[in-house]
Formats: C-alpha cells, structure tokens, sequence
C-alpha cells in the first residue's frame, strides 16, 4: 500500500513545483514589462552644491540635483541647471537648499548689482570711514539704520535716525563675498526708496552719516522720534559791581563809587 503511494506523492510534487514555477515566471515578466508599474514617480530637482553668498551669480559648479517624489517639491523649485545658470542669487543661500525662483534674478546686460535691486528701489552708494562703515562689519546682505548729524544756526548739534531697516547691496565694489571676518571699506551701497535717496542726499550735504548694523531677524521700524538736540554750553557773563567808598563827615554820610 505505501509503495503505491509514493509514485502518485512525487507526481504530485512535481505538478506543485511547476506550479509554482509558473506563476513565480508569469510575475517576473510582468515587472520585468513594466518595472515602474508600482514605484511612485520622482523628479529631480535642482539645489545649491555649496553655500552661496548674496549676489553670487550662478555657475554650473554651484549646483546639485536630488530627487523628490512627482507634486511634492515646493512651488517655484527649478528641475534643470540650465534654468538657474546665470542668475544672481538675491538672498545667502546654504549648501543642499532648494533653489526656488523667487530667491533668483536674472542679471540681463546690466552689471550683478543692478540685477539685485528691487523693483521701485534706487541704489545709492555713499562714502565712509572704517568707523562708519561699523569698524568693517558691514558685509552685501546686512540691513542697517542710517542716523544724520548736523549743527544748527545756533552751535546745537541736531542728530536723528533718517533711514531705518535698509539692505546693504554691496560693500566698495564687492556685491557676494562668503568672508565672515572685518574687512576695512571706504563706500557702502544701499537699497533704498527714491525718496529715501533723496533724504540721505540732502543729510550728506548737511552733515555727517552713521550707520548702525541691525539684527538680521529684527525687522521693526520704529517711529520717528523727535531729533536730539546736543546744546553747546554757553559762557555766562556776571557783572561786577565797582566798589564803592562811604564818606562821613559829621552827621553826614555818603556813598561814592570808587574810580578802580
């Protein structure tokens, strides 16, 4: 009885194996025919190879690509290099950023600086000492507070903050620069409303100009205070009286002013 069960048992197994074989081969072709039927779509987009100053104009060596799943990169992103070389990066960016349009201008025929300044912005370039300049601190990117100082008809030195919150656009003729550390400048260019340009032009001619470096994440503007107002000490006259010599004759008495 067992031996005539042992031929219909290997007959059996070997009907399973090819079984098996058969639908392990039919699932292998049909991935094999469409190997992305259940992997989810990516695409790739384009980020910064390395940190990148403000002002940089980009080059193909400061960029990467990774991939993302289809729909989730964010709005604006870039999906070839082509489309970013050449621009001018409008803000600090950092090393695996995503590049996204709004961060980027195109430079045109003008110079890089001119391709950084807002719309309706003016930029104006004044002159400054190591001390003004925030003793070399000042670098393309800080926002500073401009103060005016001047003296009025009557020796009072008049100072107050005419300009608040402005973007420094370069420091001499240097828009990008990845340096951390004081270096000295003799002109600093500001991005400024028209009116603005035309307040500082007017101080420059008045006075003198100070800037003070800002918080990068403060971004009040407070209101205009009234101007502090530095009096001269003044030198006061007091009259001396001349002395005076009494004279008494008898009953008599008086009073004369001496001639010394």
């Amino acid at each position: 009885m067992i031996g005539r069960r042992g031929p219909a048992l290997i007959v059996v197994s070997l009907v399973m194996a090819t079984g098996a074989a058969w639908v392990a081969n039919r699932w292998v072709q049909a991935r094999t025919a469409n190997p992305t039927a259940t992997l989810p779509a990516t695409t790739d987009v384009v980020v910064a190879a390395m940190d990148l100053p403000f002002g940089t104009k980009i080059e193909p060596r400061h960029l990467g690509t990774i991939q993302m799943l289809r729909g989730s990169e964010p709005s604006g992103a870039y999906h070839e290099l082509k489309e970013v070389e050449g621009k001018v990066a409008r803000a600090s960016l950092l090393r695996g950023e995503i590049l996204l349009d709004g961060r980027f201008a195109d430079q045109g025929s003008g110079s890089t600086l001119a391709a950084v300044v807002e719309k309706n912005m003016r930029a104006m370039t004044m002159r400054v000492d190591d001390v003004v300049g925030v003793a070399g601190f000042l670098l393309p990117g800080n926002r500073v507070d401009v103060l005016g100082s001047r003296d009025t008809s009557g020796h009072e030195a008049v100072t107050e903050t005419i300009v608040q919150n402005v973007r420094v656009l370069a420091v001499d003729q240097t828009a990008a620069t990845d340096k951390n550390e004081p270096v000295v400048v003799r002109a600093v260019t500001l991005e400024v409303t028209p009116s603005q340009a035309e307040t500082l032009a007017k101080w420059k001619e008045q006075g003198s100009i100070q800037l003070t470096l800002r918080n990068p994440l403060d971004e009040s503007v407070e209101a205009k205070a009234a101007p502090v107002v530095v009096a001269t000490p003044k030198r006061t006259v007091v009259p001396v009286r001349a002395p005076t010599v009494t004279v008494i004759r008898g009953t008599d008495v008086a009073s004369l002013q001496s001639g010394f």
